[in-house]
């Protein structure tokens, strides 16, 4: 499934450079058997995001993209427009992605989070509550990518900022940014994101991917 991950972010253009970063020896190894540059890091990280700033505080790249290492279906494409969406807008210290939710039982599923933006695409709330409630009529919802771009002096600052209430109650760790008055640009994709959690999950991805081979 890394293999996998890895390949597919190669693919993307405005990469320069591809790190594994973990504190696991399993992964260290595997990640090395196939080739890839791979560094260790602290165990005591509380987040993805703290992992990726410790491998970031010795890297001089002006953006670094985070990428979930169990996602094996990945789109190149969206994250190419996630790190378009950084150069495009130099003032914005971070960027993530939507995706516009096509299964209705997804809306109600804590476990798929939601997001609201304003009108110029800049984030408003993330919850793994239904953003927005509806009164009446219709509207369309927004599943988050949980795929990260950042501008490293931010990121590097980013471990040292409180954590808020909200944080603390939705367990989203990208709460802590508009909690402390940052802005998250936000760019819509057609891709959809299948992590992989679960036995379940990886049969169902499983089964994407040699479907995809097949075609």
């Amino acid at each position: 499934m890394l293999q996998h991950v890895h390949e597919r972010a190669s693919q993307a253009r405005y990469l320069t450079k591809l790190v594994i970063a973990t504190d696991d020896d399993r992964i260290y190894d595997a990640a090395r058997d196939f080739g890839a540059l791979v560094k260790m890091t602290r165990f005591d990280h509380i987040s993805g995001t703290d992992r990726v700033a410790e491998i970031a505080s010795a890297e001089t790249a002006d953006i670094i993209v985070n990428i979930q290492g169990d996602e094996p279906l990945i789109d190149p494409d969206a994250i190419d427009a996630a790190v378009l969406a950084m150069i495009d807008d130099e003032d914005a210290p971070m960027a993530t992605l939507k995706k516009r939710i096509e299964d209705e039982s997804e809306v109600l599923n804590p476990n798929v989070v939601k997001v609201v933006t304003d009108l110029a695409g800049n984030a408003i709330y993330f919850s793994r509550c239904p953003i927005p409630y509806v009164r009446g009529g219709a509207t369309v919802h927004f599943k988050h990518i949980g795929l990260y771009i950042y501008r490293r002096d931010f990121l590097l600052q980013y471990s040292n900022l409180p954590v808020g209430p909200l944080e603390t109650a939705e367990r989203l760790e990208q709460l802590r940014a508009l909690e402390n008055g940052h802005r998250i640009r936000v760019v819509e994709t057609d891709y959809d994101s299948l992590g992989v959690d679960t036995p379940e999950d990886l049969e169902r991805v499983s089964t994407l991917f040699e479907a995809s081979v097949l075609r």
